[in-house]
């Protein structure tokens, strides 16, 4: 029992400098002009509607890392738009036209999904929102990742070798 509760504060303590790390790198590379969500809301939305590239729907992912990490795993039914050739007018037209439309932008930790949310932002959508952590956080929570073929997986890529510290679960691909 003893043994237990060392590891259970072991657990902690570590999620606990994990998180302020996070938040440390973030505050470090953002601006913060996006807020953010939370891998835990973003499940929440999730569950409560049904998230496709449809025009009709309520919310759109966007994942802003490379195709290569796309392909890898994502979250499901999110579109790839990139970050290296983002290219907004293409960008827009798999948008809906309601600007009011719900978006939640990621990428591996938060850090190049900001820059595409704020490029949105100047476009006039009016509702968009940065995953805190990215798809290593979503993973790290327990979340479903797919592959290309839409069968999930457990590998993420991780950009690279320095990035892949900040995935906790699941398999590193680089």
């Amino acid at each position: 029992m003893k043994n237990l509760i060392y590891i259970f504060l072991f657990s902690l303590a570590f999620s606990v400098n994990a998180q302020k790390n996070l938040n440390e790198l973030l505050k470090k590379f953002n601006t913060e002009n996006i807020p953010y969500i939370t891998s835990n809301d973003l499940n929440k939305l999730i569950q409560q509607s049904i998230i496709s590239t449809q025009n009709n729907d309520q919310i759109i992912l966007l994942d802003s890392r490379e195709p290569k990490e796309y392909k890898v795993s994502h979250i499901n039914n999110a579109i790839c738009v990139g970050y290296d050739h983002f290219n907004i007018r293409e960008t827009i037209k798999k948008l809906p036209v309601n600007k009011n439309t719900k978006i939640i932008v990621y990428c591996s930790l938060g850090i190049r999904s900001e820059d595409i949310a704020e490029k949105l932002k100047k476009t006039g959508y009016t509702n968009i929102y940065n995953l805190y952590g990215g798809i290593f956080e979503w993973k790290n929570q327990g979340n479903q990742v797919v592959n290309k073929q839409q069968n999930t997986t457990e590998k993420i890529h991780t950009f690279n070798k320095e990035w892949s510290k900040w995935l906790l679960k699941g398999e590193k691909i680089y």
